[in-house]
């Protein structure tokens, strides 16, 4: 569960590293609301991401994807 944990708080880092480059900073809430996706959902973000062109991506997708 360890080694779950670390890959999925990895993937989460990664994610927010790219989507602060394509996106702009981020907001804390967005952030939080991020690295608390399960690894699954990240690696979904992960691809998305490629494909957007700015912030309003980034929230189109959160709004499809998360509760």
């Amino acid at each position: 569960e360890g080694e779950a944990r670390g890959r999925t708080a990895e993937a989460a880092a990664v994610a927010l590293r790219q989507l602060n480059r394509r996106c702009g900073p981020l907001s804390e809430a967005t952030t939080a609301r991020i690295q608390a996706m399960p690894l699954e959902q990240l690696e979904a973000l992960t691809e998305a991401l490629l494909d957007f062109s700015g912030p309003a991506d980034l929230t189109r997708w959160l709004a499809q994807h998360t509760g």
